[in-house]
C-alpha cells in the first residue's frame, strides 16, 4: 500500500520534475558570464575635470581613456573662494590620499587649498575651507541613489556613482595630478 502511494506520487510529480529540469537547462544557456575586464595597459597620468561639461576624464598623456558624468557643488560657477560657498575649486592640485570610511561610499582627497587659495581667502578675512574630494554617493542614499544623477548637490566636492568611484579608486594612484577647469 505504501509502495503504491509512493509510486503514484512519483508518477504525478514526474512531469513537474522534467519541466523544472528543462527550465534550469534553458536558464543555464542564458547565464553567460561576462568576459573579465582586461587590465589597463597604461597609467593614468592626470585627472581632468571640466566643470561646465560636468565631466571627469582620466588621461594617459593627452589621451582621454575614461570619462564620467559628475555632480558638483550647489553653487558650481566660479572658483571656490571660502569655506561654505558650495563651489568646486578650479586649478591644479594633487589627489593626495583616500578614505574608504567617509560619509560617502569612498572618497579621494584633492589637495585644495593651495597657498594661493589660502592667501585669497585670508585677504577677505575668511577661511578657504578644505576636505574637497572626489567621492561616491552618501552612505545613506539607499533607494534614492538614482535621484542624485545629473544634480549639483555636493558642498564643493566632485561626485560620481559608487560604481564609478570604485573604478577611479582602482585606476588612479595617490599623487596623481588633477586639473579642474571652469
Amino acid at each position: 500500500m505504501i509502495f503504491r502511494s509512493l509510486l503514484t506520487a512519483l508518477f504525478l510529480a514526474l512531469p513537474s520534475l522534467v519541466a523544472a529540469t528543462e527550465l534550469l537547462a534553458r536558464a543555464d544557456e542564458r547565464m553567460i558570464m561576462p568576459e573579465p575586464k582586461a587590465p589597463l595597459s597604461f597609467d593614468i597620468t592626470e585627472v581632468l575635470v571640466k566643470k561646465s561639461e560636468r565631466r571627469l576624464y582620466l588621461l594617459n598623456g593627452e589621451e582621454k581613456v575614461k570619462s564620467y558624468r559628475i555632480s558638483l557643488g550647489d553653487n558650481p560657477v566660479g572658483h571656490k573662494l571660502y569655506e561654505g560657498d558650495e563651489r568646486t575649486p578650479e586649478g591644479s592640485y594633487l589627489l593626495d590620499w583616500r578614505n574608504s570610511n567617509s560619509d560617502f561610499y569612498k572618497s579621494i582627497h584633492i589637495s585644495y587649498p593651495n597657498r594661493d587659495d589660502r592667501e585669497a581667502a585670508e585677504a577677505w578675512g575668511l577661511k578657504p575651507g578644505g576636505s574637497i574630494m572626489i567621492h561616491g554617493l552618501p552612505n545613506d542614499a539607499g533607494d534614492l541613489a538614482f535621484a542624485f544623477t545629473g544634480l549639483d548637490w555636493t558642498n564643493g566636492c566632485i561626485a560620481v556613482t559608487n560604481e564609478e568611484i570604485d573604478e577611479i579608486w582602482e585606476l588612479v594612484d595617490d599623487g596623481t595630478p588633477i586639473r579642474i577647469l571652469p
